[in-house]
């Protein structure tokens, strides 16, 4: 799924991405690549999600479309 970042806590690195239909997603820091210290809030990523049988859709892993998986 493609979203845009919405929110970005450079401390935490936690903030929430705005999904191509409209719905805003919450991440946490595990949700990002290992390296990754910083977003951009207008950046374009790739999201995946949560199980829906979760009790709150999150995202599970999020990626810049510029770097590798």
């Amino acid at each position: 799924m493609q979203a845009t970042v919405r929110t970005f806590d450079p401390g935490s690195r936690a903030g929430t991405v705005l999904a191509d239909d409209g719905v805003e997603l919450p991440y946490d820091a595990t949700a990002l690549p290992g390296g990754l210290r910083h977003l951009r809030i207008g950046q374009r990523v790739q999201v995946e999600l949560t199980a829906p049988d979760e009790p709150a859709t999150r995202v599970r892993s999020l990626h810049i479309y510029t770097l590798p998986h």
